[in-house]
């Protein structure tokens, strides 16, 4: 305290001392509010465009690809073109047992699911799918259905749902059993029909769960799914629930009923 004091006093009998000293004080706000007065006036001087600048993010670069209507773009992997089923397997072991017709493929009841040979985790996939026309009498799940399941585990539902009352979870477009479609896109049977899955695979650590899968649907150009959480396999009885597991194929299901796909593509995301 003593030393405060006789500073003070000193300061005191020498006022040059103490006008630059409270002078300083005073400068050090005064500098920064000029800095920010002058970044102020800056922008103020600056064009729209030049404002519009500051904004852009220049990297990085997303990679050039080629996207063509109907076809699929050139960093994808082709898993069907109708030439050939070399992409595939059944999922019994052996050969993909489906009929290959005109560029088609299309289920023969009784020879089981097929999947791909390649296994895969984050994907972008595109398919093509179409339902006979005739169907007699028969409606709800029965009518002409299949499935495409994400990593074997993970079906969005393929059915005919044109004018067809069945269970809304398990529809054309729903995540079997889990989520609804936003909207019921379905064309009448024998019409192409398209979907357009992002999914993101589950994340496991130290055999547990730490991030569910999530999926993005959309039904000829509609979407249906929106970034969806994934509850589990989905399964026809019983609640979904996760089990540990490494990258998956895809699987088409065989469901004794004669859907064709053609045109199927996939993007490693």
């Amino acid at each position: 305290m003593g030393d405060l004091i006789r500073k003070y006093n000193q300061m005191k009998n020498n006022p040059l001392r103490l006008f630059r000293s409270t002078a300083f004080a005073m400068t050090i706000p005064c500098v920064f509010a000029v800095l920010s007065c002058d970044a102020e006036s800056t922008d103020k001087a600056l064009e729209p465009w030049q404002l519009a600048e500051k904004s852009e993010v220049w990297e990085p670069v997303p990679k050039a690809v080629k996207a063509l209507s109907n076809a699929p773009p050139s960093d994808a992997v082709v898993l069907f073109d109708g030439n050939d089923l070399s992409q595939w397997e059944s999922t019994q072991g052996g050969e993909a047992e489906w009929a290959l017709k005109e560029g088609v493929l299309t289920v023969v009841p009784g020879m089981g699911d097929i999947r791909t040979k390649r296994v895969f985790c984050d994907v972008q996939l595109h398919l093509e799918w179409r339902t006979p026309t005739q169907f007699g009498d028969r409606k709800g799940q029965q009518r002409n259905n299949s499935g495409v399941f994400l990593q074997e585990r993970y079906e969005v539902q393929i059915l005919d749902s044109y004018k067809n009352p069945t269970y809304s979870n398990g529809q054309a477009a729903s995540i079997y059993k889990q989520h609804i479609p936003l909207v019921n896109a379905s064309r009448p049977p024998g019409e192409w029909q398209t979907y357009d899955i992002i999914f993101k695979a589950p994340r496991f650590e130290h055999k547990k769960l730490v991030e569910p899968a999530t999926i993005t649907v959309l039904h000829n150009g509609m979407l249906v799914q929106n970034h969806v959480e994934i509850l589990g396999t989905t399964v026809w009885i019983g609640e979904p629930g996760y089990e540990v597991h490494d990258c998956a194929p895809i699987a088409l299901q065989d469901h004794n009923d004669f859907v064709s796909f053609r045109n199927i593509w996939i993007r490693e995301l």
